[in-house]
């Protein structure tokens, strides 16, 4: 029933609209996120002034909201979209970031300037605030219909039980993968590398999560360009090392997409199936249009939406445009996606094939990104399903600190649960959350014009 209710939540109907968002308000932003990505790069690095409201910097955002959108999707999820929809899929990836990342640029603006300062003096927005105070109380049930299912994800799977037994499972594939040293725990036998591991992830997050806002953004100021920079730098090798295969793969790609290769089903049946896993998969990894991002965004010291809307948009491009290209291409020059493989084992081969090391080694470095990968992910969307809670229960300092706890707890236990049933939950709760902020998205798309407008017209008036 599960896996029914989630082929419907993520169907063509889903796609369709998350992609008409991003073109419509690519039109009526007249190509913004092409002509205006030079300086969203430049505001990244922009030091932020005291006494601005938030309470983190535009950088510390962006690393927070990459730290939940950076993720095993970036590994597996390429993986899995290319032996199921082809080499044309990486095409309509593509597709899906270039408008996903006007979407993004317009849900993380309506977080800044629709926030709003708790009682202690801490600042919370995103969808839920931007749906109330934007479009008006009566819309209020919008809002907490968003919030539910953005605690739901983030405390059934998607933060906790799935990114947990994901790194385990690595861990325990790598150092003991025919589970010779194990112990008999809650009836069942586990590998002491599940167990350990396990036991040191859950502190790790524990010491992270328990300290808030400010101390999950430092810690991902610092784990999430070290863990792009080692992932990208390891598939550069694969690239450099294979770069005569870069202009036939770039080439299958197209031709790919456009059925010009066709493969199941036909020249049609081809374009589907790629068009449908790749702007699926692109969807999943930026999480463009799903209102998660612009939680992360609104802690932010800043006075001007428009900056906030350019720095946070560039994650998508990072993610997708940058990360997810990567993986694909380094796959698509070892020939790696058509073996009869699946998931992270066709990953796996490609940096077995292509990197110039022994297989363990090769073995070695994938591990250790996911593992990076995964945890980063649970600490961000600690934040996310923390903020969704707060606004269904109000500022109450003590239920939050609870939720947390219980959180921490959800990671603990989840190396030992079989998460079939709860990825399926997880992607269920991801995909509901999106409806009410394309609502709010295309409610609002004027307001986001005009204050873009504004922006740019103050800034010329400055020169």
């Amino acid at each position: 029933m599960l896996q029914k209710i989630d082929d419907l939540v993520w169907g063509i109907p889903m796609i369709i609209l998350i992609l008409s968002v991003g073109i419509f308000l690519t039109i009526r932003l007249k190509g913004l996120q092409i002509t205006k990505l030079p300086l969203a790069v430049k505001h990244i690095f922009a030091n932020d002034k005291d006494g601005k409201d938030g309470e983190v910097s535009s950088f510390g955002a962006l690393c927070m909201a990459l730290s939940a959108t950076i993720g095993t999707g970036n590994i597996v999820g390429v993986a899995t979209a290319l032996v199921t929809g082809g080499p044309g899929a990486l095409f309509w990836m593509w597709v899906a970031a270039l408008f996903g990342t006007a979407t993004k640029y317009a849900e993380c603006l309506l977080a800044i300037k629709y926030r709003v300062v708790a009682e202690d003096g801490h600042v919370v927005g995103g969808p839920f605030y931007y749906i109330e105070n934007g479009m008006g109380k009566s819309w209020k049930w919008l809002a907490k219909m968003f919030a539910v299912f953005g605690a739901g994800a983030g405390l059934l799977g998607i933060g906790t039980f799935t990114q947990i037994n994901g790194i385990t499972g690595a861990v325990k594939n790598f150092f003991d993968p025919d589970s010779l040293n194990t112990i008999s725990l809650f009836g069942n036998e586990y590998s002491w590398a599940v167990v350990i591991s396990g036991v040191i992830l859950t502190i790790c997050a524990a010491l992270v999560i328990i300290g808030g806002v400010k101390r999950i953004s430092s810690v991902a100021e610092v784990i999430v360009p070290f863990m792009a920079i080692f992932y990208i730098g390891a598939v550069v090798i694969i690239l450099i090392t294979h770069a005569a295969e870069i202009p036939g793969a770039l080439v299958e790609v197209v031709e790919s997409a456009f059925g010009l290769r066709a493969a199941a089903g036909g020249a049609l049946g081809s374009i589907m199936i790629a068009m449908q896993k790749g702007i699926a998969r692109g969807i999943f990894s930026n999480e463009a249009g799903l209102g998660s991002a612009p939680i992360a965004a609104a802690t932010v010291k800043t006075d001007e939406p428009v900056e906030q809307g350019l720095v946070s948009m560039t994650g998508t491009v990072i993610d997708t445009l940058i990360i997810c290209t990567m993986t694909g291409l380094s796959i698509l020059v070892t020939d790696t996606w058509n073996i009869g493989l699946e998931g992270v084992d066709v990953t796996t081969a490609a940096f077995q094939a292509g990197l110039p090391f022994p297989e363990a080694v090769s073995s070695f470095i994938l591990m250790m990104c996911l593992v990076f990968f995964a945890f980063t992910t649970i600490l961000g969307w600690d934040y996310y399903s923390e903020r969704c809670m707060e606004y269904l229960v109000g500022d109450k300092p003590k239920v939050i600190r609870c939720f947390r706890w219980v959180y921490i707890l959800a990671v603990f236990i989840g190396p030992y649960m079989t998460v079939s049933a709860v990825w399926t939950l997880a992607d269920i709760f991801n995909g509901l959350m999106a409806f009410p902020n394309l609502i709010a998205l295309f409610a609002l798309s004027g307001v986001v014009v005009a204050e873009t407008k504004k922006y740019f017209e103050k800034q010329k008036a400055k020169s």
